[in-house]
């Protein structure tokens, strides 16, 4: 568990498939990020996947929990998902957030981001950290430039134009 002055990042619990579900029903959460709405059995098969990340490879998503609520607000972590894309991204510790709607603007994403961060450079040194951004992204284009994150590549993913962004822990 990971604390900050106003988050808690922990990892999923299976009682925290509801609220991911709903953040993800959300269009404005696609928008940047996914080719189209997800029917609940892919929402189920990405949750569960965070799982997976932490066994096999010692790290994963982070829930992210308001901490004085307790509420949900979203997700911070890193991931190998072997994605089709060119460069390949696989062996990287690929990072992403997502902030349910209903916490967006507060700065949650970039104060995940950053402990997040601060984790990973204490168990996994050395890593590469990549970083898929949509160009019209331009809240997830300041957090990985906060992050110390530069680009590396201009490509496509799922017929959308993305920015590849790397550092090294």
């Amino acid at each position: 568990m990971i604390s900050t002055d106003r988050l808690v990042l922990r990892r999923p619990q299976l009682e925290d498939f509801e609220p991911y579900r709903q953040m993800w029903l959300d269009p404005e959460i696609l928008r940047h990020i996914a080719p189209g709405p997800f029917s609940d059995e892919q929402m189920w098969t990405r949750f569960l996947r965070q799982e997976g990340g932490w066994q096999f490879f010692g790290f994963g998503y982070f829930v992210i929990e308001e901490k004085s609520s307790g509420r949900f607000v979203g997700q911070v972590g890193f991931q190998d998902l072997h994605r089709e894309i060119s460069p390949a991204l696989t062996g990287t510790m690929e990072t992403g957030w997502t902030i349910a709607p209903q916490a967006q603007g507060r700065g949650y994403a970039s104060e995940a981001a950053q402990a997040a961060f601060a984790w990973a450079r204490e168990h996994h040194v050395g890593r590469r950290v990549t970083a898929i951004v949509s160009p019209a992204n331009a809240a997830s284009l300041r957090i990985v430039e906060k992050l110390g994150m530069r680009p590396f590549a201009n490509t496509e993913y799922h017929d959308k134009p993305v920015t590849l962004f790397d550092t090294t822990l």
